[in-house]
Parts: C-alpha cells; sequence; structure tokens
C-alpha cells in the first residue's frame, strides 16, 4: 500500500527548514553576513542611550527651585471610615467546617516533568545544500549566466574541504580532570549533532582539556579507530568560533599535529585450544578498536579558482583517502594448552604497533565562506556538494534537468566547467580588440 522507504537513507537529507523559494541562496547567505557584521559592532547597546540635556536647559533648572508641598494628612481623616465590631461576618461553624474539609480535599496539581533541552544539542555548524540548476529560470537574476547558480564570489571569498569522509557528525569534548595522565585517564566524550547525546562512553584522548572540536566519526572506526576533525570550535579554553575560516583550520592543523601519540590498548587475552590454534590466519579474529585513538584533519584549501577546482579539488573529493593507522600486532594474545600436563604462552608475533594504511571512502565535498566566524546550526555559510543524490524523501530520484547517473558534484563540476569557459572566451576576445 505504502511504498517502503529506508530509514537510513534519511539521514543526510537535506534539513527540512522553512525558506523563501524566491530569496535566494546569496542573498540570504549575504544577510547572515550583514547580522553577524552589526551584532560584532554592539549596535543595539547604543539604541536606548540618550545624549542628554543641553547646557542651555540645565541652566534654566538650575535657577528654578523646586517646590515641595507641605501637607499633613489630617485633611484625609474624614474619608477614613469607622471600625465596628458588629459590622463583622459571623461565620457560621458548620461552614467552616465544610470549609476545612474542603481544604484537606485539595491536592496540589501533578507538574508535567518536561525534558530540559541537551545544551549540547544542536551546536554543529550544519551545511546547507548548495543550491545548483542546470538551465537557469527565467525570473532569476543571474538567468543570462549559464552557470549562475554558483557562487559570484567562488574564486575570491571560499574555502574548499575536501575529501569529507562517511560517518556520523560529532562534537568531541575534553573535560577538565583534577587528576590522571592525558591519553591514559578518560577525559574526551562524543556528542551527536542533532540531540547531543553521548555515541561512546568516556575515553581518554590526547586533546587537552576544556577543548570542542567538531568531528565526523568514521563509518568504519571499530576497524581502523579514525575520528575526523572538520573544525574547531575551542581549544584549551581558548574560544576559536569567532576566528575566520582559514585561521580556524591552519589551527586545527597545527595543535593536532603536535598532540603526542599514544598506542591503542592492547588486545584481550584469550584462552584457545591447540586445534584452534592451527586455523588460518585469516579466520582468525581482527581487532577491534574499544574507541577512536586517530585524530586526522580534514583537508582544506583556500586556492578555490576555477582551475584549481576543476583539476584538484573535484577529482580529490571523488577520490578515496589512504590514512596510516597503528594497530597491535598481536590479535589478539593467545595461551594456547601444548599437553594435557603443561601450557605454553603464545603471543601470536611481534607485541608491537603494525602501521596498516587505510582507505576512507568520501562523500562529497564542503563550501566555507572563508571571512564568516563559526556559527551552530544550518545556516548558509557553509554549504554541503554530495557525491551522491539527496532527496528531501531520502529516494535518490533524479530531476528532469538532470541525467540519471549524476550526482551534486557532477552538475558542480559541470557549472565550473561553463563558468571557466566563458571567462577564458572572454579574455579572448578582449585579447583580440586590443590586438585589433
Amino acid at each position: 500500500m505504502f511504498a517502503h522507504v529506508d530509514r537510513r537513507s534519511t539521514y543526510k537529507a537535506p534539513p527540512t527548514t522553512f525558506t523563501d523559494k524566491l530569496v535566494s541562496q546569496e542573498a540570504r547567505r549575504e544577510k547572515r553576513r550583514a547580522q553577524k557584521f552589526d551584532s560584532s559592532r554592539h549596535l543595539d547597546a547604543f539604541a536606548q542611550l540618550s545624549l542628554g540635556v543641553s547646557d542651555d536647559e540645565g541652566d534654566e533648572d538650575i535657577d528654578e527651585e523646586p517646590q515641595v508641598i507641605r501637607e499633613g494628612i489630617a485633611n484625609y481623616a474624614s474619608f477614613a471610615g469607622t471600625s465596628d465590631k458588629s459590622d463583622t461576618l459571623a461565620v457560621p461553624k458548620a461552614d467552616a467546617d465544610d470549609g476545612s474539609h474542603l481544604k484537606k480535599k485539595r491536592t496540589k496539581p501533578k507538574r508535567k516533568r518536561t525534558k530540559k533541552p541537551n545544551k549540547w544539542a544542536n551546536k554543529c555548524m550544519y551545511a546547507e545544500l548548495l543550491e545548483m540548476k542546470e538551465e537557469p529560470e527565467l525570473w532569476d537574476d543571474h538567468s543570462n549566466d549559464a552557470d549562475g547558480s554558483l557562487p559570484s564570489d567562488l574564486e575570491r571569498s571560499w574555502v574548499a574541504v575536501a575529501p569529507v569522509p562517511m560517518g556520523k557528525r560529532c562534537l568531541a569534548i575534553t573535560h577538565q580532570s583534577t587528576s590522571g595522565i592525558i591519553g591514559i585517564s578518560p577525559n574526551t566524550t562524543l556528542r551527536s549533532r542533532l540531540l547531543g547525546k553521548m555515541l561512546l562512553p568516556r575515553f581518554p584522548s590526547s586533546l587537552p582539556p576544556l577543548t570542542i572540536l567538531d568531528c565526523i566519526l568514521d563509518i568504519n572506526w571499530r576497524s581502523n579507530g579514525i575520528l575526523h576533525v572538520l573544525d574547531v570550535i575551542k581549544w584549551k579554553g581558548q574560544d576559536i568560533a569567532d576566528c575566520e575560516t582559514p585561521f580556524r583550520f591552519w589551527w586545527r592543523d597545527t595543535r593536532i599535529a603536535e598532540l603526542p601519540k599514544f598506542a591503542p590498548p592492547s588486545a584481550v587475552f584469550s584462552f584457545t585450544s591447540s586445534a584452534e590454534a592451527q586455523e588460518p590466519v585469516s579466520s582468525q579474529p581482527t581487532y577491534n578498536f574499544q574507541y577512536p585513538t586517530t585524530f586526522v584533519p580534514i583537508p582544506y584549501y583556500t586556492d578555490t579558482t576555477l582551475p584549481m577546482l576543476l583539476s584538484y579539488i573535484v577529482p580529490l573529493a571523488r577520490s578515496s583517502r589512504e590514512i596510516l593507522v597503528d594497530i597491535p600486532a598481536s590479535v589478539p594474545f593467545q595461551m594456547q594448552p601444548a599437553s594435557d600436563a603443561a601450557m605454553s604462552v603464545d603471543s601470536g608475533g611481534d607485541s608491537g604497533l603494525t602501521t596498516v594504511p587505510v582507505h576512507v571512502t568520501s562523500d562529497g565535498l564542503l563550501l566555507y565562506v572563508s571571512h564568516a566566524s563559526y556559527e551552530e546550526g544550518i545556516n548558509p555559510l557553509s554549504c554541503w556538494i554530495p557525491i551522491k543524490p539527496v532527496s528531501p524523501s531520502g529516494e535518490q530520484n533524479a530531476c528532469r534537468t538532470e541525467r540519471v547517473s549524476d550526482g551534486p558534484l557532477d552538475l558542480f563540476q559541470r557549472l565550473v566547467h561553463r563558468r571557466l569557459t566563458r571567462v577564458q572566451q572572454g579574455s579572448s576576445l578582449h585579447s583580440d580588440g586590443m590586438v585589433m
């Protein structure tokens, strides 16, 4: 009767926000930046201020002495009525008993317990889908341009982040630890993007206390232990969210590179028989991380010129990324009985760490406005260009103007190519005119 819709396919659907379709995304972006600029100037604090009275008005007020009315309250004594004991109403005893009986029956209404919203809920800077159109509409301001749906300042005022890995968006939060050693004592928690719920129990990390990072938990984190760092909000108690995008990314890469590296937790001992020990290595259980141990920043690029986008950034957003991860060599430690009378301990090889290359699948491309600060919630200052098409219902339906196998990143590449072709044609015509 009803079509079956995969619930997981709606996780990355665009947010259900009500926006005016007649207002372009670029106009909303400029309005958001203007509001942020006005709030940074603190103009609201001067709204109720006044310059005060002038000097001339002040002199006139000084010459005139205030008039003080000296009058008692004796004139108002006649208005007060005399109290008479006979006028008091006598309450019958039966009525008094009924009142007390009613008071006993009255109970306080039960208050409904309302859940307080989590303080970490919706604190991530969530990107909007970049509005792109294959064919411009007649009422569009850029109807004469074939690539008018792209931002007009794409080459000057944007920062590209690619390849964005597949995973779950979250916040990595470190707490102030009065005792314990960094990297050993649990000091870090992961909070979900929308509800702020705890994704994992508190685990140890090399991050300093009072640090908040915008991260993506890798889809295969149990096998590779990778936590991708997208942005930095606070570092060691210092607020970085008010800084511009290039500085935040530079700070992120510099500080994460300075963190000490700690070995992941060793494998758990397990007792196996001699027959199980003779099984091939492929059938042996693999190492599973209990918590993320490798913090990897996602690459960013401040050079967003059209040739750079076409030749390097867009192809990079399609490809997978190779990351080196340290995994314990013994997976797991095994205690194998050699005979019925005695047992020998076999560690299964070297007990050190083994560096293994891990391939991370890309999910798309992110664009950030370079002169914007980090703002929580959904806003057009960050735009998301996924590889696969995403619709609000979660179904992958292609538009009539797009090819069936194309996604938003394919459309973005075609629009960038059209703009580059138009710019090159305009420059060639201008040079021909100069020669003539």
